[in-house]
Order: structure tokens, then C-alpha cells, then sequence
């Protein structure tokens, strides 16, 4: 491991809830993709798939920030716990349901209920900024590892999750995603010394984070760019499935994670300099223009290749984001704040793999490609018309006003501690 990111792991307990923080995000990689290989072998119908796909993002896109909230008011381990029971519970029926053939309604009755799943990744990423508050290198490099950890899951998540599912049985790519979120989960709240000091008189001021100018660009960006993930993870099940490889999905969309993961791991070891607004601004152009070469990919190798240059762009914009959410977003918040990011992504999901799953039903896989094209034009388009809110400094919600250096942290004028 280069010395940058095993300077970040000298304090004590980093470890440990990196891997914990690893194990409850492999659901994300695996639960979505997973419902529609399960719902596609059972039925045939990507329709329907897709549909649940969305709803399961939809759902999560909802109630994620309102359980990152709780979580910022009365701690990890007590809110993280029963609402991921809760999530367990109602995968269990979704799976039972399938089995049995039930009416599709209960499909989408049990697939809501999924959607309080913690976002866990947030839950990391604001313990590494309790730990290194104020260390603008670290942190970059931390969000950086945590990057990496997420491409790692979105490698093996989906190999899993469709593997199993086509070799084994319809319903063990979710099963199984429910184990690692059971596993990642408790885990993690065991570990109590890295755990956020939580600010319980932060609630009853009734303010979301979402009112903050900056992270709105930054969510509503993120529905678009999340349309991509979900409209590309639909249309390359089926594509495979049209070049009579299904499982192959589970490969090419690795090698799309490995790019990303790859390209994370080398951002990370940078020294930046310039605006943070502009490179994210130049990171979401990037993920759109590279959308343009899965229109002309008539096979799965040429799919890969141009999934794996699409996924170079990832990472490093999804690390600048993450300092920028701390740059306008007050540090008793930090937990919603990254959550409403990832909520953005989850109704970008849904609708796209909504999209894609109609488009490859009615005017098969190919087409589906024109999905993830325009939900990237949609992306760039929001990032330059609310690039200038990235760029204005926001005031601390305790008053004072912060200036940003190139990273994009904050540091309180007034000479006291750094603040994020």
C-alpha cells in the first residue's frame, strides 16, 4: 500500500471500520442489480425489473437521509441496528414472495420497505472526518480509500450477486447481500471508540442540510449521474443476455468499478491544487462524453473497453464531491449531508433503470444505450448552471463564515480550529 494511505490507517480503530464499512456496502452492488436477475430468470420481464429496481432507489433515496439524520442526533449503533433489521426483514419477504409467485404488488410492497437500508458508506466517511477534521491531505486520501473500497464492492458485487443468481438459484444474489449487510452493519456499530460524538439538540432546530445551496447542485447533479449507473446496470444485463451471455454482465460491469477503482487509487495519492468546483465540474463532463462509445460497442469486449475509459472519470469526481459536501455543509449535519448525495444517486437509479428497462423492452438492449447519453447531458447541464453556487463560500451555520482553501475544506476565519 503506497505511504499516503498507510499514514491514514495509523489511528487506532481505522482498520476495522474500513473493512466493517466494506462488508455493509456490498449490498449496494448487489441488491439492485440482484432483484432484476432474480425478477428476469422468474419472469422474463425487465419491465418489472426494472421498476423494482427503481423502487427499491426511490425508497432509499427517501428514507436514507431521514435515518442519516437520526443517526447525526442520537449516534450510529443506535439507530443503524433496528432499522437494519427492519430492511432484513422485509428482503426476507421479498424473497419469499418470489418464490411463491406472489402478486406483483407485494413485490413492490416488500421492496419499499428494503429501502431503509443505512447508507453506510456515509457512516465511514464521517467517521474518517471525526478522526482527521481539519487535515485536508488525509481526509483527501481517506475519501479517496473509501473510493477505492467502493469499486472494489461494485467489482465483486455484481459478479456475486448475477453469478449466483443464474448458477445457483433466482434468489441467492440478494440473499446473500443481506448477509453482508447484517455482518457490515453490527460490526461496525460494535465499534464504539471511532463512533461520531452525536448532536441531539441539532434535531430539534427542524433544519435539513438540503437547504445549504451547494449540496442542492451537488444532489440534483447526482440524479442525473445516477441515472447513468442504473440505466447502464439494466442495459448490459440485457445485452449480455442478447449476445447469449447473461452472466458475462456480472464481468463487464466489474471492468467498469475496476477503471474507477483504479483511477481512485491514483487520485488519492495526489497533492491538488486549483478549485474543487472545477474539477468536479470537469469530472461530470467527462462521465457524460464517455457514455457516447457504448452507442457503438456491437459486442461485449468492445462494451468492456469502453466501460472501463467511462469509469476513469468515477472516483475522482465522487472524491471531489465529498469535499465539497464538507465545504458547505455544517459539520453536525455531515452524515445527512453525504447521505443526500447518495440520495441523489438513488433517484437517479431509479429513474434510469426505470428508462432503460421500458427502452430495452420495447426497442431492445442497443437502444437502451441512449439512456445513460442523455442522462449525462442532463448532468453537465446542471453542473454549469449551478457551478457558481460551488464556487460561493457558505456560511456556518453557527454564524461565522468559512474560507475555502483549494480542497475545498474549510477553515473558520477567526483562528480557531479547522473546521470541515
Amino acid at each position: 500500500m503506497p505511504s499516503p494511505y498507510r499514514a491514514i490507517f495509523a489511528a487506532p480503530g481505522t482498520a476495522s471500520f474500513s473493512v466493517a464499512g466494506f462488508l455493509g456496502r456490498m449490498p449496494l452492488s448487489m441488491m439492485g442489480i440482484g432483484i432484476v436477475t432474480m425478477i428476469s430468470q422468474v419472469t422474463g420481464r425487465y419491465g418489472l425489473a426494472g421498476a423494482l429496481s427503481a423502487t427499491l432507489a426511490m425508497s432509499a433515496a427517501v428514507l436514507g437521509p431521514l435515518v442519516s439524520r437520526l443517526v447525526d442526533q442520537y449516534g450510529q449503533r443506535a439507530v443503524l441496528r433496528p432499522v437494519t433489521l427492519v430492511s432484513l426483514a422485509a428482503a426476507a419477504g421479498l424473497l419469499l414472495c418470489v418464490q411463491q409467485k406472489a402478486p406483483d404488488w407485494t413485490l413492490f410492497v416488500f421492496t419499499a420497505v428494503i429501502g431503509c437500508v443505512p447508507s453506510v458508506g456515509a457512516m465511514i466517511r464521517a467517521r474518517w472526518a471525526e478522526i482527521y477534521r481539519g487535515e485536508v491531505q488525509r481526509l483527501h486520501t481517506a475519501y479517496s480509500w473509501e473510493s477505492i473500497v467502493d469499486e472494489v464492492c461494485f467489482i465483486f458485487g455484481p459478479i456475486l450477486s448475477i453469478g449466483l443468481s443464474t448458477a445457483w438459484f433466482p434468489e441467492a444474489g440478494p440473499l446473500f447481500a443481506g448477509a453482508f449487510l447484517a455482518a457490515g452493519v453490527f460490526w461496525l456499530t460494535s465499534q464504539r471508540a471511532t463512533e461520531p460524538v452525536p448532536h441531539p439538540k441539532e434535531g430539534t432546530r427542524g433544519t435539513s442540510a438540503l437547504r445549504s445551496p451547494g449540496l442542492q447542485v451537488l444532489t440534483l447533479a447526482f440524479v442525473a449521474t445516477g441515472a447513468i449507473f442504473g440505466s447502464v446496470d439494466v442495459v448490459t444485463v440485457a445485452f449480455a443476455e442478447e449476445q447469449g451471455h447473461k452472466a458475462a454482465a456480472s464481468l463487464v460491469l466489474a471492468v467498469y468499478a475496476l477503471g474507477s477503482g483504479l483511477a481512485g487509487a491514483v487520485f488519492g495519492l495526489l497533492r491538488l491544487k486549483g478549485e474543487a468546483s472545477r474539477r468536479w465540474l470537469l469530472g461530470i463532463c467527462a462521465m457524460a462524453v464517455s457514455m457516447i462509445p457504448l452507442l457503438l460497442a456491437g459486442n461485449l469486449p468492445l462494451l468492456a473497453v469502453a466501460l472501463f475509459v467511462a469509469g476513469l472519470s468515477i472516483a475522482p469526481t465522487m472524491v471531489t464531491t465529498m469535499a465539497l459536501v464538507e465545504a458547505h455543509v455544517p459539520r453536525t449535519k455531515l452524515t445527512e449531508g453525504m447521505t443526500w448525495t447518495g440520495t441523489g444517486l438513488a433517484i437517479g437509479v431509479a429513474l434510469g433503470s426505470s428508462a432503460a428497462g421500458w427502452v430495452v423492452d420495447a426497442s431492445g438492449a442497443e437502444a437502451g444505450y441512449v439512456v445513460p447519453v442523455v442522462s449525462g447531458a442532463l448532468a453537465v447541464a446542471v453542473g454549469l448552471l449551478g457551478h457558481r453556487r460551488l464556487r460561493r463560500p457558505a456560511p456556518n451555520r453557527e454564524g461565522q463564515r468559512e474560507r475555502y482553501d483549494d480542497s475545498g475544506v474549510g477553515e473558520r476565519q477567526d483562528g480557531e480550529q479547522p473546521v470541515a
